[in-house]
């Protein structure tokens, strides 16, 4: 983009939100990556933001939500907003952000019947109607005048405590949390002055905003994250999410909207609100472009809005003020800085794998499926910094994720890198991950560094399976080992012979029979991207697991699309079973199930093909081939790598190289870790 386009680009123009001027129209919109210390944002937390602000976002809206009451028990994560202590935090966040130039506001919330009643201090969930949310199964108490005094008078609590931090403004989460179950008739059944008509279902939020107001004044900013449509039987319509839109503009107490379209109370549902790869690409921001036309108000908005071309396209047409950009700023928090600069297409993409939420919900840190420095700025750069000391010549062996990052990190920090990998092209299990249509968009990640190694100058060499001389006669000071890992094959006791991998499934290598058992002992995509391909061909099927939960290791957002293909396929799902035995029985297969439990009989399946998931082998036969030449051995300093500092171990005066393994060469984990372990390692070689 020339000089002049950037001039003009929608993107970079400022916008003006009340008195405060906004450099530009990227926002990160309010998610809470559970980075916090005892419901405080301390160092983590801000630093997480402040690499947003260095990366040139306009507004960094913090915690998804930061919760006003005390029995607003935390289940994200949540920042402790009734909390006086949290005021110093939130100052230095706030200034962290304003020192690069980014305005910095939070979302607070009470988060109703959307949380647990037997965490924090076991106090009972409430909510409008006794009406249970099936995401976190509470069924909440009934609130009374009591309850609504009380709440009414923490909002006004929180907001000082905001203000008081110098933050730029806040909004209130309404959708999925207390104040919009008084708004939707899906959750409201009163009978008293706070039930019924739409002007008695919105008397609380009304009471909540004049509170704030008598609290804080006129001027400060504050706005709604609000649903504008439930798109749910009796929940709220287009036209009732519309008309509260026109009401709450109307009371002059709200200055921006920002706008949702769904409901959250279950995996399903908000899997369409936050959708996940293989969804079309920003599902809702027409909707957001119709209230923004009907209202004429400041709109903002955000679901999966991944790229610069849909955010241009959306601020261009008219359709936001402020495009959210959330989980592709966890992908890549410099996206501004680098269209700006002319850099767009060196943007790290999102690719929807939607792993950083996944963690958010089940209780973890948020991490970037490929970017293992979000969240860990403390010890890991986004920008690798060049080498102060001599130039290197590192080999890496592999090009799948892990290898392709220690190419890119060992490259960025201006050492000589020679990659060797065995196929035609880079990306390991990525590539054969991709080769489900939904989940294709994972590409992105070896796209994106095949692209940073051919602008780094790295030497790549294709088809070539590299042995221990080959390696040697480089001349390398280090060896990095990335070969990955092939299926395992010692699921089954006896007779796994018989059984087909997964990976033969997915890569097309194997037919598929008409009557087909999945043994999944893994619980991760592999498998379910095998049940998507058999189920494409037409097989009846059966999934058998040893868990007592169906794939703990897809997470409740990316399960959805898998359950929903299963259920309609009329999949049998069978869990706490294994598969301990396969025989012939003339051209079928005999499958013996036992207990995990107990090793009891629990039957026999009888199929035509049996497929198995069980993760994968170390491919490391050139790494103990190179271990006895290396000078460490192979030795990884694990107090050192934690620490975030170099290896420095010798073990062999006479080695002439270091050596590591990483990644599934190591054993089998994920695509994050494979690219942590490369970022860890190679950013101080």
């Amino acid at each position: 983009m020339t000089t002049v386009h950037r001039a003009n680009d929608p993107l970079l123009q400022p916008y003006q939100l009340k008195h405060l001027t906004l450099r530009n129209r990227f926002m990160s919109t309010a998610h809470e990556p559970n980075y916090h210390d005892d419901g405080l944002p301390k160092d983590r937390y801000i630093r997480y933001h402040e690499e947003k602000a260095r990366g040139g976002i306009a507004l960094t809206m913090t915690a998804g939500s930061a919760v006003v009451s005390r029995d607003s028990s935390p289940v994200f994560g949540n920042l402790h907003a009734y909390r006086d202590e949290i005021v110093p935090w939130l100052k230095r966040l706030a200034d962290a952000c304003h020192e690069h130039g980014s305005a910095c506001m939070i979302q607070l919330t009470h988060l109703g019947r959307r949380t647990i009643w037997n965490g924090a201090d076991w106090l009972p969930v409430v909510s409008p109607s006794n009406v249970r949310e099936p995401a976190h199964r509470a069924f909440p108490k009934i609130m009374e005048d009591w309850d609504m005094d009380r709440i009414v008078c923490d909002y006004a609590d929180a907001a000082e405590r905001v203000k008081e931090a110098g933050l730029d403004g806040f909004e209130l989460e309404c959708y999925g949390h207390l104040l919009d179950s008084f708004w939707s008739p899906a959750t409201n059944h009163r009978d008293d002055e706070h039930g019924g008509s739409l002007d008695n279902r919105l008397r609380f939020t009304h009471r909540v905003l004049d509170a704030i107001r008598d609290r804080i004044g006129p001027d400060y900013i504050v706005g709604l994250r609000m649903v504008a449509d439930e798109d749910m039987e009796k929940g709220l319509s287009r036209e009732e999410g519309l008309e509260i839109c026109r009401r709450m503009i109307a009371t002059g107490q709200v200055d921006f909207l920002n706008i949702i379209r769904g409901h959250v109370d279950h995996d399903g549902p908000l899997s369409r609100v936050i959708p996940v790869t293989g969804t079309p690409s920003a599902p809702h921001l027409d909707f957001a472009g119709e209230v923004r036309t009907e209202t004429k108000f400041p709109v903002f908005h955000a679901a999966r809005i991944n790229d610069v071309a849909t955010a241009r396209h959306a601020v261009a047409e008219g359709k936001l003020d402020m495009v959210g950009m959330t989980r592709a700023h966890i992908a890549d928090p410099h996206i501004a800085a680098k269209v700006a600069e002319g850099r767009e297409d060196e943007v790290r993409p999102c690719v929807g794998a939607t792993y950083c939420l996944d963690r958010i919900y089940e209780g973890r840190a948020t991490t970037c499926v490929h970017n293992a420095a979000t969240g860990r700025e403390a010890a890991m750069p986004h920008t690798i910094p060049k080498t102060t000391g001599k130039q290197r010549h590192v080999v890496v062996v592999g090009a799948g994720p892990a290898g392709l990052e220690a190419s890119r990190v060992s490259a960025e920090r201006g050492h000589k890198v020679t990659l060797l990998e065995a196929a035609s092209d880079a990306g390991g299990q990525i590539r054969l991950a991709a080769q489900v249509k939904r989940r294709s968009e994972l590409i992105g990640i070896v796209d994106w560094r095949v692209a940073q190694l051919q602008r780094l100058g790295v030497e790549v060499r294709y088809n070539t399976y590299a042995e221990s001389g080959e390696v040697i006669a480089l001349n390398p000071d280090v060896v990095v080992v990335a070969t990955g890992g092939l299926p395992r094959e010692d699921a089954i006791t006896k007779g796994g012979d018989l059984a087909t991998s997964s990976w033969d499934v997915i890569s097309g290598e194997a037919s598929i029979g008409e009557d087909v058992l999945m043994y999944d002992d893994n619980g991760a995509h592999p498998g379910m991207a095998a049940t998507e391909i058999i189920m494409a061909a037409g097989a009846s099927l059966e999934v058998v697991s040893p868990e007592r939960m169906f794939a703990p290791d897809i997470g409740g957002l990316n399960l959805v699309p898998y359950i929903e293909k299963l259920q309609a396929h009329k999949a049998v799902i069978t869990t706490m079973t294994r598969v301990h035995s396969l025989r012939r029985e003339g051209n079928k297969i005999a499958a013996t199930l036992t207990s995990p439990y107990n090793e009891a009989l629990l039957g026999e399946r009888l199929v035509d093909q049996v497929v198995v998931e069980y993760a994968t082998a170390p491919m490391d036969e050139l790494y103990f081939e190179l271990k006895p030449l290396s000078s460490n051995g192979g030795e990884m300093d694990y107090e050192a790598i934690v620490a975030g500092q170099g290896q420095q171990v010798v073990r062999n005066e006479a080695g002439t190289f270091q050596l590591f393994r990483i990644g599934d060469a190591v054993a089998a984990r994920n695509i994050h870790a494979g690219i942590y372990d490369a970022l860890r390692l190679c950013k101080d070689l």
